[in-house]
């Protein structure tokens, strides 16, 4: 029996969240490795120079080292709840580039040199763009979980967590369901256990 990917993956990084995600959806089986982002084993280097995670390498040497890439692969190899079919891929660009712009500069004001509250009020303003979506509907492409809702949960997840009181008190109720549902599913909670 051939040997399962090796994922490089640290735990609480969104990108290798979502790739975990997938994976598990898929039912792909694979190693996890998980990394030190302050002490990065030369295996990780030697796969994929720039050195993030995730990186999943393939047992005939091949390497997939974006996340999206590695979240379309496992799909392609089975895809039993038609993620692909809700891959919206202008949204996952939005959540991705301008989300994730104002997402950082909201947590790490000090390492960005930004004014929180305002990088604060422009990424609440895309997500009341995904409450509207969600009127009507349990996820943001259609009611039952897709590709486009897993790419962007871990990064909703993160912008929730920084003040999680003041997010609360937002009205956003859609998302806010959306959020909680998800972050309570076992699919989440199998991809946020701790490896053994």
């Amino acid at each position: 029996m051939a040997e399962p990917p090796l994922l490089y993956s640290y735990r609480r990084c969104p990108y290798a969240m979502r790739a975990r995600l997938a994976l598990l959806v898929a039912g792909v089986a694979f190693k996890p490795v998980e990394v030190s982002m302050r002490d990065k084993p030369a295996a990780l280097l030697a796969a994929s120079p720039k050195g993030t995670v995730p990186v999943l390498v393939l047992p005939d040497g091949s390497v997939i080292d974006e996340s999206l890439d590695i979240m379309r692969w496992a799909l392609a190899q089975a895809d039993p709840e038609d993620w692909l079919a809700g891959d919206d891929a202008a949204l996952i660009a939005a959540s991705d580039g301008e989300f994730k712009h104002h997402l950082d500069r909201y947590k790490y004001p000090e390492r960005h040199g930004s004014v929180a509250v305002e990088h604060r009020a422009a990424a609440l303003a895309m997500l009341a763009g995904y409450d509207a979506r969600l009127a009507g509907r349990d996820n943001l492409c259609r009611d039952h979980r897709s590709l486009t809702d897993m790419a962007v949960l871990p990064f909703v997840r993160q912008f929730a967590a920084v003040d999680a009181a003041w997010f609360e008190a937002q009205a956003v109720p859609g998302l806010h369901a959306w959020l909680a549902r998800h972050l309570a599913s076992p699919l989440f909670l199998q991809a946020m256990a701790r490896p053994a």
